[in-house]
């Protein structure tokens, strides 16, 4: 709960720029493909499954510290399916639901070409806030981890203030990061552990919007 509260505070503090010079308010929408995750300890304690691809949403703020460079604190969020095997007194298999959120903090350069067109490529740190949702157990089960992604994009403006945004991102969540993620029923099972680390490959877009300008 403080991780996700300290989010909200830095979301927030970026806000109050919004009403300055060289801002950019950026709406996204993607889709992400599946990916395949799997750990094994011992033949009695692993699991291995899919974390399906779905629609992705989020929104950010970011700050041009130059004409071609800027920083951006963005939001993402995704529901998502995950039907795993797993082991729990023989071989067991159940589909979860998954709520995954990314608080990222990036920077991006900008090849300015004179035109409308406005390729960019960028990276990003930050966490993500995954909630396993097990019918079963007694209340979710909840892990924050470190995150980092990377993109390559472009902004089509369609007029001076309003541009349409076409992108790809590598989002990966890693699990080393600390805590553990139990796919199971009644609060145990196998775990998302040390040599587990998620990779989502993103391919979408969205509006950006000059603000304060």
């Amino acid at each position: 709960m403080k991780k996700i509260i300290l989010g909200i505070i830095l979301v927030a503090g970026f806000t109050s720029l919004a009403t300055a010079q060289n801002v950019r308010l950026n709406g996204y929408a993607a889709y992400v493909f599946d990916d395949n995750v799997d750990s094994y300890y011992d033949p009695n304690n692993y699991y291995e499954g899919t974390i399906k691809g779905g629609f992705q949403w989020g929104a950010g703020l970011e700050y041009m510290v130059a004409p071609n460079k800027g920083i951006e604190i963005k939001y993402l969020r995704r529901d998502c399916t995950a039907p795993m095997e797993y082991y729990k007194n023989g071989i067991q298999f159940k589909t979860f639901d998954l709520a995954i959120n990314h608080i990222l903090l990036g920077a991006s350069n900008y090849f300015q070409t004179g035109g409308k067109v406005e390729p960019y490529a960028g990276a990003a740190l930050g966490m993500s806030i995954i909630t396993l949702k097990n019918a079963e157990a007694s209340s979710d089960n909840q892990a924050t981890k470190f995150a980092w992604g990377i993109k390559l994009g472009t902004n089509i403006w369609a007029s001076d203030k309003v541009g349409i945004k076409l992108q790809a991102d590598l989002i990966s969540v890693v699990q080393s990061a600390g805590g553990s993620l139990y796919f199971g029923t009644g609060g145990s099972g196998a775990g998302i552990g040390m040599y587990s680390t998620m990779y989502q490959w993103v391919l979408g877009g969205g509006l950006t919007f000059k603000l304060g300008q």
